[in-house]
């Protein structure tokens, strides 16, 4: 929380309730998702680039036929709350929101350090996040395709696909793919994963 610097105009943001219902209609999850209004921001004041890469359909099929050849092992990941685990690098100001103004400090914004929902910059940067954390487990990404990653250690091999917020990964050693899984969520990407 930082007084509004000058000439900036801080965004607006508004909470997004949703109920999670059973098989019988009986409410068991009430959710709640702050989102800030990204169509408020201004290109070249509170952000540059939104461009983020989607892997091609085709990348998809090939290495779905690898896996299929090879009787790998493939993975299917989902990761919660994606556009909370980027950094920004803009600065980004926002309203204090409904139910958390500080009464003590009412005209005090909100500089924000993550992403949300709803920001212009929110994909891009959750992306690159992406890419540094798993880099940093040796994948080296595809020089033609950039959501998609291969790691070779020996005789395993894995690969990585992504899709905004969905992750395959396809490989022919269990440990190493739970190695991932694992480092995956002690790194701010957290998953859950199914077999397929």
């Amino acid at each position: 929380m930082i007084d509004p610097p000058d000439g900036v105009k801080p965004i607006e943001c508004k909470w997004i309730y949703k109920k999670k219902k059973d098989m019988d209609g009986n409410v068991h999850i009430y959710k709640a998702r702050l989102v800030a209004k990204g169509f408020q921001q201004v290109q070249g004041v509170d952000y540059e680039e939104t461009f983020s890469p989607v892997v091609m359909l085709k990348s998809v099929r090939v290495i779905l036929a690898i896996a299929t050849y090879f009787n790998y092992k493939i993975w299917q990941m989902d990761v919660k709350t994606v556009f909370h685990n980027g950094n920004l690098t803009e600065n980004v100001y926002m309203i204090q929101p409904e139910g958390f103004v500080d009464p003590t400090n009412p005209g005090k914004v909100c500089k924000l350090q993550k992403s949300i929902y709803g920001l212009k910059e929110a994909s891009r940067s959750w992306n690159i996040h992406f890419d540094e954390v798993v880099k940093g487990f040796g994948f080296i990404k595809n020089k033609e395709e950039a959501c998609v990653y291969k790691k070779e250690s020996g005789s395993s091999v894995a690969f990585l696909i992504l899709y905004i917020d969905d992750i395959l990964l396809i490989g022919n050693n269990i440990p190493m793919l739970e190695f991932f899984n694992e480092g995956f969520r002690r790194s701010s990407i957290h998953t859950g994963h199914q077999d397929l």
